[in-house]
């Protein structure tokens, strides 16, 4: 999942979405630099990656994708259903979207823990061009993939995968529905179940 869903499914707490933030920055016995709480948000992540990878209702919307944009369909699919997740936010959250996007913006910020520059590089363009709020929007996901594709380093042509999007945006909205629902009760099981195993009762 992208930042956005990450966001949402560190269920407020603000160690945990730290975590869930920094994941992909943090390299093996990094992990340990960090207070326990931290720790449970990156496994948090990475159990959300996994889980994501290998369901069948996101293969499904891959399958869409890979004849034109191969291995880069996973990272598509991803910046996809953060446009479902912002686009339906009313759905899921009482607290307005730009809100939720400041206040996750100012968690991250304030937290008193070093975090890897290269999350800190990536995420000083994030909060100024507040990617989280801008996902809602046609010209938000398209800013998104436009970076990816500048950024990686083949000629992946992230950036017109919109096209697939605008041309299948019932089907694959309706496939995020039933996805996201599953992975919310994944989620938050998981993420008890951190908390259980860190601090038995």
């Amino acid at each position: 999942m992208n930042f956005l869903a990450h966001a949402y499914l560190s269920f407020g707490q603000e160690e945990i979405l730290v975590g869930n933030f920094i994941a992909d920055f943090v390299r093996g016995k990094e992990l340990e630099n960090y207070p326990k709480k931290v720790q449970l948000g990156i496994q948090l992540h990475r159990a959300i990656d996994t889980h994501t990878d290998s369901h069948p209702l996101v293969k499904q919307v891959q399958s869409f994708l890979i004849p034109r944009f191969g291995h880069y369909s996973r990272v598509i699919s991803d910046v996809f259903f953060d446009y479902f997740l912002a686009k339906n936010w009313k759905n899921y959250s009482d607290t307005p979207l730009e809100k939720f996007s400041l206040d996750s913006y100012r968690t991250l910020s304030s937290s008193p823990y070093e975090l890897p520059e290269a999350f800190r590089r990536m995420f000083h363009w994030m909060q100024m061009q507040n990617w989280l709020f801008a996902y809602r929007e046609a010209a938000g996901i398209q800013a998104a993939l436009d970076g990816l594709t500048r950024r990686a380093r083949f000629d992946s042509k992230m950036n017109e995968s919109t096209q697939v999007l605008w041309g299948k945006e019932k089907e694959i909205e309706a496939i995020f529905f039933a996805f996201f629902e599953d992975l919310e009760t994944f989620a938050s099981t998981t993420l008890a179940a951190l908390i259980q195993s860190h601090d038995p009762a």
